[in-house]
């Protein structure tokens, strides 16, 4: 769908939360249907004057009609001028680096997504990046990092994956723009439900759209959004980051892009329940005698929560982390014992999950042996709470 070709009946602004639900208020504006239409065309062919009369030419130059919906509602709901989708949330994130100049100095957290620190480990040299990683949430290292030599790019994560760690956004950004870097935000986890970087000084923000924004564990995703105000700078990789998902083809297929913005319209009910329900599983184990830890920045105990209740709303999202007391095997059999919660990778789904990070990340893990991470969904506290007791106490008499 073309955005000059779409029909609304909106005549204000509203809330995020009644944006989410009806998609923009966008109908089709040939039959009024509410749902987006799935157009399934790699081309498009031109009139006799050559010309594209939607605008679109070739699935990897545009994307699909349905783009542009997607992009213009995540990038409402996080206050932002312009969205990009990708074909996934590393492609998103891995974009930003790949835009870079040559040489250029990015730092970035010690505690992040798996998955971005091994790419920039394994490929950021041979793009000739220089990789500072710091532990993001002591603004002194990241003043330390950032001030020791020309940087290009600082970037954050908060909480952070696995650990729930938690950064000063507008700390950080301070920091980052003092040195004339930009300053990127994976808001993965938070949602625009529970965080807003932009209005913490954050000049990129990057999505997994594949976990909360899509919600149902059927769709792999991404998107970046641009900070609403224009500086040079920032128009400058907005610009790079166009032409490289333009011509590198990172790019979400059509079904795809029709079942994220399906997600989105229940973004709003399903964070605060599943914020809700997290909350009650952290404070139920808080002070558990099977229960060495837990990491949530919900609780009042947690080393981040001024931080995080400073600048998150509504809750604090849905990811926990249990770092289980005895010996660390005994956490992996506690996630084995577990039959209501899904052994299984991922986040952000109805459904809970629970899994063992050092053992699926292998060697090179820096998570916790006995820590494990719970991604909360929709389903009864009670029974998540009951689920985890059992498969505790079977860990324990096993060790026996």
């Amino acid at each position: 769908m073309n955005t000059s070709d779409t029909y609304t009946p909106w005549t204000q602004e509203y809330r995020p939360e009644t944006r989410a639900a009806q998609g923009d208020g966008w109908r089709s504006p040939t039959t009024g249907a509410v749902p987006p239409p799935i157009s399934l065309g790699a081309t498009y062919a031109r009139d006799a004057d050559y010309r594209a009369p939607a605008g679109l030419a070739y699935l990897r130059d545009q994307g699909t009609p349905g783009y542009e919906q997607a992009e213009q509602v995540v990038a409402g709901l996080e206050g932002g001028s312009d969205a990009l989708l990708f074909s996934s949330g590393m492609a998103a994130a891995t974009a930003v680096f790949q835009v870079l100049p040559a040489g250029a100095r990015v730092v970035v957290p010690q505690t992040m997504y798996f998955g971005l620190t091994k790419w920039l480990r394994e490929f950021g040299p041979q793009r000739g990046l220089e990789v500072v990683q710091v532990p993001m949430n002591d603004l002194d290292a990241v003043a330390a990092a950032v001030d020791a030599a020309p940087t290009a790019l600082v970037w954050a994560e908060s909480p952070a994956n696995p650990t729930w760690l938690v950064t000063d956004l507008a700390g950080c950004a301070e920091i980052a723009h003092r040195a004339g870097a930009l300053f990127g935000v994976d808001n993965t986890v938070p949602t625009p439900v529970h965080a807003r970087p932009f209005d913490l000084g954050a000049d990129l923000i990057m999505h997994s759209g594949t976990k909360y924004l899509n919600g149902h564990t059927d769709v792999v995703a991404g998107l970046l959004v641009k900070a609403p105000q224009r500086t040079e700078a920032r128009d400058a990789i907005w610009e790079r980051l166009q032409l490289h998902r333009r011509l590198t083809g990172p790019i979400l297929g059509p079904l795809e892009t029709y079942l994220l913005v399906r997600g989105i319209r229940t973004l709003y009910p399903r964070m605060r329940q599943i914020s809700a329900t997290a909350m009650a599983v952290a404070e139920h184990f808080a002070a558990h005698p099977l229960i060495r830890r837990v990491a949530y920045p919900g609780l009042p105990t947690d080393p981040g929560h001024e931080i995080a209740a400073r600048q998150m709303t509504g809750g604090f999202s849905g990811m926990l982390s249990l770092h289980v007391d005895g010996p660390w095997q005994q956490s992996l059999r506690t996630a084995n014992h577990c039959e209501l919660f899904i052994r299984a990778t991922s986040l952000g789904g109805v459904e809970s999950l629970v899994e063992h990070r050092y053992t699926f990340e292998g060697p090179d893990s820096t998570s916790p042996k006995d820590m494990l991470r719970l991604s909360i969904g929709l389903e009864s506290p009670a029974d998540l709470v009951a689920d985890l007791e059992q498969a505790l106490e079977k860990a324990v008499k096993e060790d026996r």
